[in-house]
């Protein structure tokens, strides 16, 4: 029993520590309004995209924690230099959803046309700009990979890791699923007025996100304490 102790401990410690290092980042309320837009009110079409969604976020989330460090070394990359490329795409995309005119005309085009979308479309819909960058973006990979990074290199104890990596990833994207699946029922209650309006505050946040992403890989660069 002690040794079942000293054994499951760490793992369950390890374990919890993935949902509650991305979960805060990723914010799945955030993206909620843009997943609700481009879903539509289907109850079909939101099911299957909040499930595609939520594989597309787990294999990021996964293959980031696993194999991130090592991709980064073969192509000379540091993760500051992730986070700064990442948060300039995530403030680039915020910045469009302040500035579009056209954008609540678009948006509800968008929910007219998903009455019934084929499964292909769907997948494609659901990964730019849903699952990238709003939900599994350049914060959440930058995250990610510093969480792989700390897994041990001894064969027991990577496969313990990434045992850990990928049960961890589940059930952070399990909260995203959950989150986004009733997002039509959550957003509904705020009607039209109100949804705009938080679909345009949480850009502002978006963009305030882009940018502390943004100096957090400067920083790093130049050594400059946080």
């Amino acid at each position: 029993m002690e040794l079942n102790d000293l054994l499951l401990g760490p793992f369950f410690k390890s374990l919890l520590l993935v949902p509650l290092t991305l979960l805060p980042i990723i914010n799945p309320l955030s993206g909620a309004p843009v997943f609700m837009a481009t879903a539509g009110s289907n109850p079909q079409v939101v099911r299957k995209m909040a499930r595609q969604i939520a594989i597309n976020c787990w294999c990021i989330l996964v293959v980031s924690m696993l194999v991130g460090t090592y991709v980064l070394d073969i192509f000379g990359i540091s993760l500051p230099i992730v986070r700064l490329g990442g948060g300039l795409l995530v403030a680039s995309a915020a910045w469009r959803m302040l500035n579009a005119k056209a954008d609540d005309d678009m948006h509800a085009a968008v929910a007219q046309q998903t009455a019934d979308l084929p499964d292909a479309e769907i997948v494609r819909r659901s990964f730019f700009p849903i699952t990238f960058p709003l939900t599994a973006g350049p914060g959440s990979i930058a995250a990610s990979i510093a969480l792989g990074a700390n897994i041990p290199r001894s064969p027991v104890q990577y496969l313990l890791g990434a045992t850990v990596a990928i049960i961890g990833a589940a059930l952070t994207v399990l909260v995203v699923y959950l989150v986004y699946r009733h997002a039509v029922t959550l957003l509904s209650r705020l009607g039209e007025v109100g949804t705009l309006v938080m679909m345009r505050l949480l850009a502002f946040i978006l963009l305030c996100i882009g940018v502390e992403i943004m100096w957090t890989g400067w920083a790093e660069l130049n050594h400059i304490p946080l």
